[in-house]
């Protein structure tokens, strides 16, 4: 692996890094992640899904979407939400490779 590491955050951009670790460390929000990996999905699917309430999934997403993890999407009255991009893509797909190599 030749990549450079890189500098180590401060002030601001630290406190922001560490809201994206809290933001990823609880479990509705990372099986919220994993429901929208692959195609968008309104908070009432979500929280069918996972039998979770619509209010529960709301304030999961605006956390996601605070931490720049979530895209949405309005359709007439109906919020569409889906991963915001391939880098949030990547963190998910190598935390999961990751854990499975331990």
């Amino acid at each position: 692996m030749n990549r450079s590491w890189p500098r180590e955050p401060q002030g601001r951009e630290l406190e922001d890094f560490i809201q994206l670790f809290k933001a990823l460390g609880d479990p509705s929000r990372m099986k919220i992640l994993f429901q929208i990996g692959s195609s968008e999905a309104c908070v009432s699917e979500i929280a069918g899904r996972l039998n979770m309430s619509e209010s529960a999934v709301s304030h999961h997403l605006h956390i996601l979407r605070m931490n720049g993890m979530v895209h949405r999407r309005r359709k007439g009255k109906t919020i569409y939400y889906i991963l915001k991009d391939d880098h949030v893509r990547w963190m998910i797909a190598q935390g999961c490779e990751h854990i499975r190599k331990l």
